[in-house]
């Protein structure tokens, strides 16, 4: 398995944790983040994970900012990627269930590190239901209107 990351300022110390969590399953990782807490512009991180995801270069991507919303709005640009910001495993599950999310986004000022870590963990192990979700999830890209 592969996952792309990136983060912005907010994220560093995330993403340094979620790397450690993802090596240690066997997985391949792709840091696109920044590796301080210096201010960037969370954009410049966001578009090579969402490529990578789109181009199939990764299977799944994360995204991890301050509130995260910049992050998902921006990912959600991309037509193939479906962007899901969480705060709780349970809400990454239902993403994952119900609306076959690729991309995982962390809200690192609204979230701890060991609750970001579990929220990997369930996105990983959490499978796309398809039945009548798929439908819905056809739906999702603006070329489908």
């Amino acid at each position: 398995m592969k996952i792309s990351i990136g983060n912005d300022h907010a994220g560093t110390d995330y993403k340094f944790a979620i790397i450690k969590l993802l090596k240690s399953k066997g997985i391949e990782v792709t840091n696109y983040g920044t590796d301080s807490n210096d201010s960037v512009d969370y954009p410049d991180f966001v578009h090579p994970v969402a490529k990578d995801v789109v181009n199939k270069s990764a299977d799944f991507g994360i995204l991890i900012c301050g509130s995260a919303n910049g992050v998902a709005m921006t990912a959600n640009k991309y037509q193939e990627v479906r962007a899901g910001l969480c705060w709780n495993k349970e809400i990454v599950e239902l993403t994952r269930q119900h609306n076959n999310a690729n991309v995982l986004c962390i809200p690192a000022r609204y979230t701890a590190i060991p609750q970001a870590l579990q929220m990997v963990d369930t996105f990983l192990n959490t499978e796309f239901e398809g039945g009548r979700h798929q439908n819905r999830v056809n739906k999702i890209p603006a070329t489908s209107c």
